[in-house]
């Protein structure tokens, strides 16, 4: 009987660490404007979740104009983005839209990881399983 009580705590502990591991939710967010507003509202957006489920892991692909967010010399955000960055939001720069606009990425945020392609990082993340959200007006 006190095996079985011994390996029943086992067993709860380490389900219970692991549901403290485990992200809420995954939710994978697409920036395509270069609108300030859309910039603003996203990041009260990210505010909100972490505030109320702050171990969701969240993702932001920025491409297009979108990039503009991620700019650091001229993103009105810049502060936000490593306040979230440093609470595990990860923001992610398309390395196409980068070339087409022709940015460098000692120009971007020190926080941003470039990835080769925005919409296909953005459909890898939806095969699995994240929920996908369009950030913007």
């Amino acid at each position: 009987m006190k095996r079985y009580l011994i390996l029943f705590l086992i067993l709860a502990l380490g389900h219970f660490s692991f549901a403290q591991t485990t992200p809420e939710h995954r939710i994978v967010f697409q920036l395509t404007s270069s609108d300030t507003l859309s910039h603003k509202s996203l990041m009260k957006q990210l505010g909100n979740i972490l505030t109320l489920s702050p171990t969701s892991q969240i993702e932001v692909v920025c491409h297009g104009p979108g990039l503009n967010m991620l700019l650091e010399k001229s993103s009105i955000v810049s502060s936000k983005i490593d306040e979230y960055r440093a609470k595990g939001v990860s923001f992610m720069a398309c390395q196409f839209s980068m070339k087409e606009r022709k940015v460098g990425k000692e120009e971007l945020n020190v926080n941003t990881i470039i990835v080769p392609g925005g919409i296909l990082e953005i459909i890898q993340k939806q095969e699995q399983g994240w929920s996908y959200i369009k950030a913007g007006y």
